[in-house]
């Protein structure tokens, strides 16, 4: 059985609420504007469009990516505003977090009726 995970399940509560008050349609930098709002009137820290480097063989390559959030110093997220959230799209956080040496990370899709979300966690 999955342990409750507080954190993640903060993140997902400020999407829900931001997908309550703007429901689908618009561009996902919307979405990510309105969720760094929601966050910071939540007292989550984040980080919006942080630079996580490529880690290989416990070695930064000086490659880097751009994660849409960075939530408590530890959470990735990425955020979608398509129909639906498809396998490339979950293989994507995936790679980040092996790319990274990160553990957690949420995929959150607004572009669908109702908010989408994946949490992914990788052993190590």
């Amino acid at each position: 059985m999955e342990q409750r995970d507080p954190q993640t399940h903060a993140i997902i509560g400020a999407a829900m609420e931001v997908h309550n008050e703007l429901g689908p349609g618009f561009l996902e930098s919307v979405y990510q504007k309105a969720m760094c709002r929601e966050l910071l009137l939540r007292g989550i820290p984040f980080q919006a469009e942080m630079e996580l480097g490529v880690i290989y063989k416990g070695e930064p390559l000086g490659a880097n990516f751009r994660a849409d959030l960075f939530c408590y110093d530890e959470v990735i997220v990425e955020l979608k505003a398509t129909r639906a959230i498809g396998p490339a799209d979950e293989a994507l956080l995936i790679h980040y977090l092996a790319a990274t040496g990160m553990k957690r990370g949420l995929l959150l899709n607004f572009g669908s009726e109702r908010l989408e979300f994946m949490r992914r966690v990788r052993e190590y």
